[in-house]
C-alpha cells in the first residue's frame, strides 16, 4: 500500500457563486478521528446541494466540512481506533458530511458500505446519496408499500431514476414527471408505468388517469411551489407527501382543507444534519433490502457523464442546465 501524503487536492470554494468559484488547491489531509475511516477517493458523485452550497444557500451544517462533496468511492488507507468492520485496503462507498471533492476524505466508519460486485467504482460514487435519500424518504417516511401507486417529481434526476427502480423491485406502481420526451421515455425505460411530459400535460389529470381516480399513495416532490398544491389534489386518500426540496420555493398559500378531508400526511426531510447513529441506521437496512437488489440488477446508478477531477467546473455547469438523466461523476 502506498504512503498517505500529508497534502492533498481538494476542491474549495472562492466565494459564492457560479462554477468558477470552485477551486482546486492544496489541502492536508484530514485526521482520522476514533471510529472514522480515512478513504483514498477513487470517483465521487456530483449533488444538487453542492450547487446550493456554492452559492450560499445551503451551508453546511454545525461540525461537517466546508468542502463540497457528500458521497465518494474509493479505497480505505487509515483506520481510526475502534474501527473493527473494514480492513486497510477494502474497496468502499460512502455517504461523507462534506469534503468528497477531494483526494482523500475521513468519514464515520457507519456510513461506509460495501461496494456490490455488479458494480463499477464510478458506478459506486453514484449511489450512496440516491440510495440513502430514497430509502428513508420513500419507503421509512413514506412507508411506500407493494401495490400502490409513487409519483415521482423529477423522474430522471439521480433521486428519481433510483426511486423508480426501487420502487419497482418493491412491487409498486410508478409514475414519473420529466421535461422533454427523451426524458419520459428513459423514465418509462427505467420501469415507470407512466410518465408525464410536464410541459405538455398537467400531471394532476395524468395521476387520476393512471390510478382510475385513486390518486397517488405517495409523492416524492423536489420540486416546491406551484407543486405543492397540486400534489394534495392528486394524493389519495391516506396518502404521504415527503418533500425533499424546493426547486421552485417553498412558501406558498395553501387551502388545507383536502389535507383533513383525505387524511393527508406531509412530510420531509434533508439527509446531510442527521446523526451519525440514524445514518447508520439507514446504511445497515440499504444493505440488507437495497444491496440484494444491485447485486441482481434490479436497481443500478444511470451515470450521464463522467469528467475528470479538474473539470469539476464543467460538471457544475451540465448539472444546471438539467440536461442530464442520472447521475454525472468526477473521476480522480
Amino acid at each position: 500500500m502506498t504512503d498517505i501524503p500529508t497534502m492533498m487536492r481538494a476542491v474549495h470554494f472562492d466565494g459564492h457563486g457560479g462554477p468558477e468559484v470552485l477551486l482546486i488547491k492544496d489541502t492536508p489531509v484530514p485526521d482520522v478521528q476514533p471510529g472514522h475511516v480515512l478513504i483514498k477517493v477513487e470517483a465521487f458523485g456530483i449533488n444538487r446541494p453542492d450547487i446550493l452550497q456554492r452559492l450560499g444557500l445551503y451551508p453546511s451544517p454545525p461540525g461537517h466540512s466546508e468542502l463540497p462533496g457528500l458521497e465518494v468511492s474509493g479505497e480505505i488507507v487509515r483506520l481510526g481506533d475502534g474501527c473493527q468492520r473494514y480492513a486497510l485496503g477494502d474497496k468502499v462507498m460512502a455517504l461523507v458530511n462534506g469534503g468528497g471533492y477531494a483526494e482523500y476524505v475521513e468519514v464515520d466508519e457507519r456510513t461506509v458500505l460495501p461496494i456490490p460486485s455488479s458494480l463499477s467504482m464510478v458506478e459506486a460514487a453514484a449511489v450512496p446519496e440516491t440510495t440513502f435519500t430514497v430509502w428513508h424518504n420513500v419507503f421509512e417516511r413514506g412507508q411506500l408499500k407493494s401495490g400502490e401507486w409513487l409519483l415521482i417529481h423529477g423522474g430522471t434526476s439521480g433521486i428519481g431514476t433510483t426511486a423508480i427502480q426501487m420502487a419497482r423491485a418493491f412491487g409498486s406502481h410508478v409514475i414519473a414527471t420529466a421535461g422533454s420526451q427523451e426524458k419520459c421515455d428513459a423514465a418509462l425505460k427505467l420501469g415507470a408505468d407512466v410518465a408525464v411530459n410536464y410541459n405538455e400535460e398537467d400531471f394532476v389529470s395524468a395521476v387520476k388517469t393512471a390510478t382510475e381516480g385513486r390518486g397517488a399513495d405517495v409523492i416524492l416532490d423536489m420540486v416546491g411551489g406551484e407543486y405543492i398544491a397540486k400534489n394534495i389534489k392528486c394524493c389519495a386518500q391516506d396518502g404521504r407527501i415527503v418533500q425533499i426540496a424546493f426547486l421552485q420555493g417553498s412558501k406558498v398559500e395553501l387551502d388545507l382543507m383536502n389535507v383533513m378531508l383525505k387524511r393527508l400526511t406531509i412530510t420531509g426531510s434533508t439527509l446531510r444534519p442527521r446523526t451519525p447513529e440514524i445514518k447508520g441506521q439507514m446504511a445497515m437496512a440499504l444493505e440488507d433490502k437495497v444491496w440484494p437488489l444491485i447485486e441482481a440488477g434490479k436497481v443500478r446508478p444511470i451515470i450521464y457523464k463522467t469528467f475528470p477531477f479538474d473539470k469539476v467546473e464543467d460538471a457544475h455547469r451540465l448539472m444546471e442546465t438539467s440536461q442530464h438523466i442520472g447521475k454525472i461523476v468526477l473521476e480522480i
